[in-house]
């Protein structure tokens, strides 16, 4: 069966990555202690919700996932 099928509109889909705040809170205690209280720390996650990065800043939260080829949404 000859069907169109747009592949790249499929392979963008699965290279979305979701950022957003992480609150001091839910950080794992090795990292919480390590994290600088000025700073905001935001995480980067995969379409299923697995966390793939805490990074240091909404800027670099962007440019580590485009890096990686990766689509970036911020969410709240």
């Amino acid at each position: 069966m000859d069907t169109p099928h747009d592949i790249t509109m499929e392979e963008n889909r699965n290279r979305i990555v979701y950022v957003r705040p992480v609150p001091a809170a839910e950080l794992p205690e090795p990292i919480r202690a390590q994290a600088d209280a000025t700073h905001n720390i935001y995480a980067l996650h995969a379409a299923n919700g697995d966390r793939l990065a805490l990074v240091n800043g909404r800027t670099l939260a962007f440019a580590v996932a485009r890096q990686h080829d990766m689509q970036p949404v911020h969410v709240h």
